[in-house]
């Protein structure tokens, strides 16, 4: 049996839940979002890299030139090839630097001493930083929509939370002087302010920004303090939680334990909703952390806006679910919803986008709700002239759901805007 979910009826339901000021409302950024940020020039595109594209870029930064003699970041790589690990993906490669380096100390490992990986470390990490230290080309990039959404009074403050490391939702409000919360207190060496955060001692008209993996301009002191700055190039970056096997025993130090916290008493609070965007759904601790809180608190909702669509076919012709984790998520919890392209999961239930029939189509509330049409096939495969109409909902683009969040406090037209 097919089911379907009417697409106008759930985006009119999230412009009302979102222009509500008394309702505990928090926006989840994650890995995809920077993606979204158009470029000037396409050949800047993308402003941060996804993983493929990062882990090219490491290889290139440190692995020997050509006729040059093996280095240890070449080693590196074949002893993890050895394993059976993928060499092309940053995860797997810090991962198996730091598994190395808790049982080096005194011996050597795989033909790395304690202080090659050690150096091996830093050096990976400080390559990431510097791919993640830019800033939005503009003032029209979805970070500036959202910031624009936030900048409207209300009685909850918004929270906003990410796992990305980088600066982009500070720029976005700083620029439209937009004040904002992430823990520290401080000019110099903003130091970490926990009773602030567990009393909610924070002015009303703050925004809380919750960086639950860390940052770039966080580093840590001897005395094993996390500290913020805002000079980047003096932080060494190796202690930030990159994409490792080790996230979940790093998360416990401080002050990363109080952010996952925040998360999960954000959620705990009646009636609260947190929409995320730009999340795949493989960070099993945080999986956990949001399925334990909806568990707890059965008023709550969360709903993941998906990039692309629901399926995918694989090489071998195969047809593969894009997001199996979410899917697997969402089909337990009725307070978990996804919407990708083509389809969602809500109230438990899978279904494709199909308009009511009592709503027109051209009633499609930010441009978020497309008209796909496809030329029909016969058993043969052939194409039979007739036209198939269906319809998504883009908002898993992060460009698309900064426009939504525009549309809801209105537009102001520039000059530049009407040419």
């Amino acid at each position: 049996m097919n089911h379907y979910h009417d697409p106008i009826k759930h985006v009119k339901f999230l412009r009302q839940s979102l222009s509500q000021d008394k309702k505990p409302l928090g926006i989840f950024i994650s890995a995809g979002c920077p993606l979204a940020v158009q470029m000037p020039d396409p050949k800047m595109w993308p402003l941060i890299p996804d993983v493929d594209r990062l882990t090219r870029y490491v290889h290139g930064e440190l692995k020997s030139k050509e006729g040059d003699k093996k280095n240890t970041y070449d080693t590196l790589l074949e002893e993890l090839q050895k394993t059976g690990k993928n060499i092309n993906n940053v995860e797997d490669i810090l991962s198996f630097v730091r598994s190395l380096k808790e049982v080096s100390p005194g011996s050597s490992v795989r033909g790395l001493s304690e202080d090659d990986l050690v150096n091996l470390e830093k050096n990976i990490c400080n390559r990431i930083v510097s791919r993640l230290d830019v800033t939005l080309p503009d003032q029209k990039s979805p970070y500036h929509k959202l910031a624009s959404w936030v900048s409207i009074d209300r009685e909850k403050p918004i929270e906003i939370f990410t796992t990305n490391y980088d600066l982009l939702v500070e720029q976005a409000f700083e620029e439209f002087s937009i004040p904002y919360f992430d823990g520290f207190v401080g000019s110099r060496q903003s130091f970490f302010d926990l009773r602030a955060l567990e009393d909610n001692l924070i002015p009303k008209h703050w925004t809380r920004l919750w960086k639950i993996h860390g940052s770039i301009n966080w580093f840590q002191k001897e005395n094993k303090e996390v500290f913020r700055s805002s000079r980047t190039n003096e932080i060494d970056a190796s202690h930030l939680i990159y994409p490792s096997h080790l996230k979940y025993e790093q998360s416990r130090k401080m002050p990363y334990l109080a952010l996952i916290d925040q998360l999960n008493r954000f959620l705990r609070q009646p009636s609260s909703l947190l929409i995320i965007t730009g999340y795949s759904f493989s960070d099993y601790h945080l999986n956990d952390t949001i399925v334990n809180a909806l568990k707890a608190n059965p008023n709550t909702m969360v709903i993941a806006l998906l990039f692309e669509t629901f399926t995918f076919e694989d090489q071998d012709k195969k047809i593969k679910v894009r997001y199996p984790n979410a899917l697997d998520l969402a089909t337990r919890r009725p307070n978990l919803a996804i919407w990708c392209y083509d389809e969602a999961v809500i109230g438990t239930v899978r279904g494709t986008w199909k308009l009511g029939k009592e709503i027109e189509p051209q009633e499609n509330l930010g441009q978020c709700v497309v008209t796909i049409e496809h030329k029909k096939k016969n058993d043969k495969g052939e194409e039979t002239g007739d036209v198939l109409i269906s319809h998504q909902l883009k908002l898993g683009d992060f460009a698309k759901f900064g426009d939504f969040l525009q549309g809801l406090i209105g537009y102001s037209q520039t000059k530049d805007d009407e040419k």
